[in-house]
């Protein structure tokens, strides 16, 4: 034994007041030739975890709380408890808190969302039944969710979204799994196709009106429309026609995919 120490710690409040303990603890020395100054602290277990200043049984409880209340909220409840401790130490229990094991679900949901917009994305995996998350995929890439899918062979129905990359890594890793769209997209492009469709026949609609002006990109538009399909009628690929006319081939080919300009002219306000 190389001597003692005395550490102060919190423990459970009694009556809505604080509990010190002063706890007095030894200190050994390593019996080692060759590092004959290497000491340790004794640690009291059930009592007190190393580099800790709670009880273990404290430490419980703020995790209890934390979990149901997060942050804020539940250092407002421990503090009316007799626990005073601000919101990001009381996160630190609840990330230590071990994740719970569940089994994976028959019917999940697959969807993106951005970490960093425009720059870092990653995929979250629901349970499609219970609306609980399952997991949270690092990106949002065929790889990944082919891979996790793989682990998790149980998975008979995926609801996704429109992305090719999801409908390319179901198909690989679950070949047998139902794909089903998702409710929410399915509104959300119909609402686009009819917003297309109406701006489509803004020319038969807007006569009930003023005539509507025709601006610059009206006129811009038409054009670049004229170019691309006077290029496709001469046999000239559509790499070549973005080469030539200086533009995006993915501009390229929304023009080449409509029949008329006046579907890409935007309707009146």
């Amino acid at each position: 034994m190389h001597g003692y120490f005395r550490r102060q710690i919190a423990d459970m409040p009694v009556g809505g007041r604080r509990v010190l303990i002063r706890l007095r603890a030894r200190r050994m020395r390593w019996p080692s030739l060759e590092c004959p100054r290497q000491t340790f602290r004794e640690q009291v277990a059930g009592v007190i975890e190393r580099y800790q200043r709670r009880t273990v049984r404290l430490t419980r409880q703020v995790g209890g709380v934390v979990r149901e209340l997060a942050g804020r909220a539940g250092a407002r409840v421990l503090g009316g408890l007799g626990v005073v401790l601000s919101r990001q130490t009381a996160l630190r229990p609840l990330l230590k808190l071990p994740l719970p094991a569940s089994a994976t679900p028959r019917v999940i949901g697959v969807d993106d969302f951005a970490l960093c917009k425009r720059k870092r994305y990653a995929t979250v995996i629901i349970n499609a039944e219970t609306g609980e998350r399952v997991d949270v995929l690092p990106e949002r890439k065929t790889e990944v969710l082919e891979a996790w899918l793989r682990e998790h062979p149980d998975v008979e129905v995926v609801c996704r979204d429109g992305s090719a990359a999801y409908a390319e890594a179901i198909r690989r890793a679950l070949p047998d799994a139902v794909q089903v769209a998702d409710r929410w997209h399915l509104w959300h492009n119909l609402a686009e196709a009819v917003i297309k469709e109406v701006a489509a026949h803004s020319s038969c609609w807007g006569k009930t009106g003023p005539p509507p002006r025709e601006g610059i990109q009206a006129q811009t538009t038409r054009q670049r429309w004229r170019q691309v399909h006077d290029l496709l009628d001469a046999d000239v690929g559509l790499l070549e026609c973005a080469r030539r006319l200086n533009l995006a081939l993915n501009t390229v080919k929304r023009y080449a995919r409509i029949s008329a300009p006046e579907r890409l002219v935007r309707a009146p306000k």
